[in-house]
């Protein structure tokens, strides 16, 4: 079963999908964001699932340090509401708390520029909140 991971901001949409056994993730693109034509997000989103045929979708959760959400957190949760209106499809919210900064720690290790870090690091973070789900519900 395929699972689709996205992190959703504001102006981009990292998107990471699952192998058929779900347990690996791979970065496959960073949507950007048109404000005007939302549509235009949602019809990608589409393409995607069906393209690969994804049975359930996690959305990243940002929450504060403390565990509380603000209105980044709840842009996500409605976003996910929409999701599962849209698609009629399981979605989960995975706390993502340090994903970013984690994906960027590790696109610097790699000695990857600055300039292709911004292009990549909303799809590595995709990966990185998609195979921390697809790593806790295989212990379960």
């Amino acid at each position: 079963m395929r699972v689709l991971g996205l992190d959703v901001g504001s102006k981009t949409i990292g998107v990471a999908v699952s192998d058929e056994m779900g347990w690996t993730a791979q970065g496959i693109e960073t949507i950007k964001r048109d404000l005007e034509q939302p549509d235009k997000d949602w019809d990608r989103i589409r393409s995607i699932i069906d393209e690969y045929a994804i049975k359930k979708v996690v959305v990243g959760l940002p929450k504060n340090m403390n565990g509380t959400i603000g209105p980044s957190g709840e842009a996500c949760q409605a976003f996910a509401e929409q999701l599962k209106e849209k698609f009629e499809l399981p979605v989960e919210l995975w706390d993502e708390r340090l994903t970013t900064m984690a994906a960027e720690r590790m696109l610097i290790s790699a000695d990857v520029s600055r300039k292709k870090r911004k292009k990549v690091i909303d799809k590595m973070a995709a990966v990185m909140i998609l195979q921390g789900y697809l790593d806790r519900t295989a212990l379960h």
